[in-house]
């Protein structure tokens, strides 16, 4: 995720007052203003990119956070560090967002560092606060539509494969594709199905939320799986074969005589695909549970004596 400085983009310093911030996003937005520059793609995008700037910059809660970040990313590339060795960890509001364009093509919204940074809050969303709304009506710019949050509950099975939900929004019917490899938390961007925007703004954007529900068998762990299965007694001390469920089909893991209870192999390859790599995937990992038998004969029973003597 790349850092963008909404100083520079509003062509105002890190010191102007909200006076400064307001008269300058109101020269460039009439400048760049899409009525005023018809069918100019650069235009459009440069008028995004103000109007992006000015919601961080005009609310002095989204400023404060955003000042803290921009000075330890200076920091950071004072020290010569690499924009992908930055850890925005701290900086992100949740689970990753998915935009729809990003993976299936199509544009519009704000930038994914905004969204990742502030959550996609747009005009009118929790956060916002009258201050600031009264501040973007009194501009009279046209004003982006609202976001809308929707949760959405898949299997894991889903997750592993993707899967195209359906989803009902003010009688509409849409058809939703879920990439492989979300996660819980996972926010899935479809542009300009939010609530519309004002004066002939784009209208937001719906955000699908994912909850990827539990599965009987599996145990998710970041891009990895994790599941348990039993082998007698007699496989775990001589060695053999125990079959192991996959996503894709069972599969066979040899057991090397004398292993231990609770011993974890490593399937690799055999777990979740990865969000953005769909063709690369975390591993299995596969923890034996040894039964010991039961109801002994006195045969068997006169046996384990005598294997414990030996054993002393």
């Amino acid at each position: 995720m790349d850092y963008k400085d909404y100083y520079q983009i509003l062509g105002v310093p890190r010191t102007a007052t909200q006076d400064e911030i307001k008269k300058a996003y109101r020269k460039l937005a009439r400048q760049f203003h899409p009525d005023n520059n018809p069918g100019d793609k650069k235009s459009e995008t440069r008028f995004k990119e103000l109007n992006e700037a000015n919601e961080v910059l005009s609310d002095p809660a989204k400023r404060k956070k955003y000042d803290t970040l921009g000075s330890q990313w200076q920091q950071y590339e004072r020290m010569g560090g690499q924009p992908g060795g930055f850890d925005w960890n701290q900086w992100t509001t949740g689970g990753e967002t998915v935009d729809m364009g990003d993976l299936f093509g199509g544009s519009g919204g704000f930038s994914d560092f905004f969204t990742r940074i502030f959550g996609g809050a747009g005009e009118g969303q929790p956060g916002a606060g009258p201050a600031h709304s009264a501040r973007r009506s009194a501009s009279r710019a046209p004003t982006r539509g609202r976001d809308i949050d929707q949760p959405v509950e898949i299997g894991l099975r889903d997750a592993y494969t993707g899967a195209t939900l359906t989803v009902q929004k003010d009688g509409q019917t849409l058809e939703v594709k879920i990439p492989a490899g979300v996660k819980t938390g996972s926010r899935i961007r479809v542009a300009g199905q939010g609530n519309p925007g004002r004066s002939g703004a784009a209208a937001g954007d719906l955000y699908l939320v994912v909850n990827i529900a539990a599965d009987p068998k599996f145990e998710r762990e970041g891009d990895n799986l994790k599941t348990d299965v039993t082998t007698d007694l007699y496989t775990a001390l001589l060695g053999g074969e125990v079959t192991v469920p996959t996503l894709t089909g069972d599969v066979n893991l040899k057991i090397p005589p004398e292993t231990q209870p609770g011993r974890v192999f490593r399937l690799r390859g055999q777990g979740m695909p990865f969000l953005r790599e769909p063709q690369n995937h975390g591993d299995l990992l596969v923890k034996v549970q040894v039964t010991l038998p039961t109801s002994l004969t006195g045969i068997e029973k006169n046996l384990f004596e005598q294997l414990a003597q030996y054993r002393k």
